[in-house]
């Protein structure tokens, strides 16, 4: 990971407004510095397991929303964040051809990278929070585990749901009803 030096934090305009890297390192803007993530094998490896088990739920009845790949999210005028993986629900899919900054999802899932999980697990997840993300998944590919974030309810104010779960145990969510990703196929390389 490398924090890009400024002599200023950027605003999310300023960033959105930057040349995009194409099949370069992923970038994402929090709290106005750019940290470029490039992702190692295992995180690939997780991401594609997860979105896998996403999109076949999705598919395989109507109106399950749409799960994507990473697209840059204005947070705030400081924080432009990329999840790994975003699930909107039904109806709530922002337009493909349209450009960033695309609509806060109703689930975002972030996959541990060693240089950026301080900001998964404290900033990223801060923000998501303040800006009333129902759902998130940190998926730690380290300890093997997924940490679950939620509200028990839209009204609720902050994540008041949190869960450590680890192989044997099963990622579910009201909000995919139906839907159990097992700990241990999301860790999966075979």
């Amino acid at each position: 990971m490398t924090t890009v030096p400024a002599t200023h934090r950027l605003t999310a305009d300023e960033y959105l407004a930057l040349p995009e890297t194409g099949d370069g390192p992923r970038l994402q803007l929090i709290e106005g510095e750019v940290v470029v993530n490039d992702p190692a094998a295992l995180h690939g490896h997780v991401q594609t397991n997860m979105l896998f088990a996403l999109v076949a739920w999705t598919r395989a009845a109507p109106a399950r929303g749409h799960a994507v790949l990473p697209r840059d999210v204005a947070i705030d005028d400081r924080n432009v964040f990329s999840p790994d993986i975003l699930w909107y629900a039904p109806g709530r899919l922002p337009d493909p051809n349209s450009p960033p900054p695309y609509s806060l999802p109703d689930l975002a899932v972030e996959i541990r990278s060693p240089s950026t999980w301080r900001y998964d697990v404290g900033a990223k997840k801060a923000g998501y929070e303040r800006q009333g993300l129902p759902e998130l998944w940190l998926v730690d590919t380290v300890a093997r585990t997924v940490l679950v974030f939620r509200r028990s309810s839209p009204r609720v104010a902050s994540f008041d749901v949190a869960l450590e779960l680890e192989d044997g145990e099963t990622v579910v969510s009201p909000q995919l009803p139906s839907l159990g990703v097992e700990v241990g196929e999301v860790f999966a390389v075979e």
